[in-house]
Parts: structure tokens; C-alpha cells; sequence
């Protein structure tokens, strides 16, 4: 890879909206790579998609992400939306997909790199990439310069669990009954009669150590 095109961003033809988004990326992310550009393309569609402008200084704006890593820094350079906020959530899946919805009418997007878009980054950017540079260079700057039919695939979609559910009230507030743990955001679950966070539900994504357990702590050099 050539260190002088590691972080380049200033190609002919990218308009000074998405260079913006893309330099914010990258000093958020200390350079830049492909997977943030397709997170910053990808939230600027879904969002114009729906009819949102971007960045939000609102919550009306909720992503779902279905992964996390380059892809979740560009989206959220884009779009403003966090963890933070409550406006981002990740349902790990392994995909580079989001799904943008408008909280105020339910109305939700997933998008989509299409299947075979490292082979037309190949072809928009092929007066962009030196021949050392393939075939990294043709997705970092292919994704910038192809249209965004050639880029995306857009799908209507329903949320299995309503929105309102989703975002839920910040201020509601349980106890566990099995844990005694505090319960925010309405993630409670009732169980034979008794209030239970999700892990005594028996939904944990952890278990509990053995006494005398102690964890492995590799040393670097």
C-alpha cells in the first residue's frame, strides 16, 4: 500500500459535502479506509431515502447497525447518531447494513453495498489508482466516486420490535427480582410472575467465574 495515498481524500469529482463527512471519519478513525466510506455513503442515502437531512441535532433519526468497527465510525460521523444518543444500536450480524428509521412515522430503510460492488469500484476508479495500489485504492476511492444506484441496494423493511419499544423511556426504571440489579429503559422481562433483567431470564451473554478463577493476561514485547 502506498503510505502517500494512505488517508487521500481529495479526489476530482467527490463533492465537498461527502469530502466533509469523510475527513471527519477519518481524523475520528485516524485515517481512512473503505468500510468508512461505504458508512458515510450508506447513511447519506438511507437517510436522504427517507427524507432526512444529515447530520441530525434531533432523535427523530435511528440507526441500526449490523456490524460494528470502520463501517459504525462512518455512519456515525454522518449522521450524528450514538450510543450515546440512544439513536444508534448495534444487532451484530456481520453485515456492512444499516437500516435508518424515522421515529416519528415508523418508517424504516435497510441499505446495502450491492453484491457486486468491488467489482464497479474497480471501474470508476481506474483513472484514480496507481497499478501498486490495487486492489485496495479501487474500493477507498471506487466507493467515493461511483453513483449511488451503482453503490446501493434500498429496501423498505418493518421492525420486528416497534420503534417505540426500541427507544423506550430513558427515566423508567426496575428491579431485578432474581439479581437485584436496576432495570433501565423498559428491558426488564416478566418471568413466572417475577420482574428479571434479561441475563436471569436466561438471556446472559456472560456466565459467572469459578472461585479462585483468574483471568490470562498476555504480556506483549
Amino acid at each position: 500500500m502506498s503510505s502517500n495515498h494512505k488517508t487521500s481524500i481529495e479526489l476530482p469529482y467527490v463533492s465537498p459535502e461527502l469530502r466533509e463527512y469523510l475527513q471527519k471519519s477519518a481524523l475520528l478513525h485516524d485515517h481512512l479506509c473503505p468500510r468508512q466510506v461505504l458508512g458515510v455513503r450508506l447513511g447519506l442515502a438511507g437517510a436522504s431515502a427517507l427524507g432526512l437531512s444529515l447530520p441530525r441535532c434531533d432523535k427523530r433519526l435511528l440507526v441500526i447497525l449490523e456490524t460494528d468497527g470502520c463501517f459504525a465510525d462512518g455512519v456515525e460521523s454522518v449522521t450524528e447518531c450514538s450510543v450515546g444518543h440512544r439513536t444508534l444500536r448495534i444487532h451484530d450480524y456481520g453485515k456492512i447494513a444499516l437500516t435508518v428509521v424515522d421515529v416519528q412515522s415508523g418508517a424504516g430503510l435497510r441499505v446495502t453495498p450491492r453484491a457486486d460492488v468491488r467489482d464497479r469500484a474497480e471501474f470508476y476508479s481506474r483513472q484514480s489508482v496507481p497499478d501498486e495500489d490495487r486492489p485496495y485504492f479501487q474500493m477507498l476511492y471506487g466507493y467515493q466516486l461511483m453513483p449511488e444506484a451503482a453503490l446501493a441496494t434500498i429496501q423498505s423493511v418493518h421492525l420486528l420490535t416497534p420503534v417505540e419499544a426500541i427507544v423506550s423511556h430513558p427515566n423508567a426504571r426496575a428491579c431485578c427480582q432474581a439479581c437485584g440489579e436496576e432495570i433501565f429503559n423498559d428491558r426488564q422481562v416478566a418471568r413466572e410472575g417475577q420482574v428479571l433483567c434479561r441475563a436471569c431470564a436466561g438471556d446472559a451473554y456472560y456466565t459467572a467465574a469459578s472461585a479462585g478463577w483468574k483471568p490470562t493476561i498476555t504480556q506483549k514485547v
